[in-house]
């Protein structure tokens, strides 16, 4: 479990496609993916750590270099199919939280780390020290996203500033700028979205009472 309190900045050192395994088809290929961070306490071999939002288990020990660490993680065809895990490239920078602790503050909500879909960056514009973007939900995820509701974008836990149906606002204050990639979002960017476990739960329940 996380909090889309975003803790580090990591940036992709390397991204190895392998085979997906027995489970996966003979043409489906999962990736291994190198995060170099710094100033990230050491995470165990099986650690979970929220990259962009995506919940990943650490698949070997990490290496430890001048500050830094290099952490690296499989990802499953099903994952790169849910995400835009499998659209980063080399250089790229990702927003990394590693999982909640016993005792651990919970200062945002609560996010499982399973990525619902991608939405599409449609505008970004400022309003005086804030940014202000709109993306476009795809279908199945529009009942699940309601004005002043929780949010995980790309990790980062957000509150819904307006919707209209096919979209949803959110609104970036000068930390979340600064201490995310979320400010360097341009349109046409996709990103990974995890709606609100509450509004999952409460559209699972209407589905069950509806006949047919």
């Amino acid at each position: 479990m996380f909090t889309g309190l975003i803790q580090h900045l990591g940036r992709i050192e390397d991204l190895t496609p392998r085979r997906g395994g027995p489970e996966a088809s003979s043409e489906a290929e999962a990736i291994s993916l190198a995060v170099r961070a710094v100033g990230m306490d050491q995470p165990a071999v099986g650690d979970s750590v929220a990259v962009n939002g995506c919940c990943l288990t650490v698949a070997s020990e990490p290496e430890v270099d001048e500050g830094a660490i290099l952490v690296r993680f499989d990802v499953i065809p099903r994952t790169l199919e849910l995400t835009m895990l499998g659209e980063l490239e080399v250089g790229s920078a990702v927003n990394l939280e590693p999982a909640l602790r016993v005792g651990d503050q919970l200062g945002g909500h609560i996010v499982q780390g399973h990525v619902d879909g991608v939405a599409i960056v449609d505008s970004v514009s400022r309003d005086g020290d804030d940014v202000r973007i709109w993306c476009r939900l795809p279908e199945p995820l529009r009942p699940l996203v309601v004005d002043r509701g929780s949010i995980t974008v790309n990790g980062v836990s957000l509150t819904v500033t307006e919707t209209d149906g096919e979209r949803f606002c959110i609104a970036l204050i000068p930390v979340t700028l600064e201490d995310t990639t979320l400010g360097s979002l341009a349109v046409g960017d996709r990103v990974n979205i995890e709606c609100d476990m509450l509004a999952r739960v409460v559209a699972r329940m209407l589905e069950s009472r509806m006949p047919g």
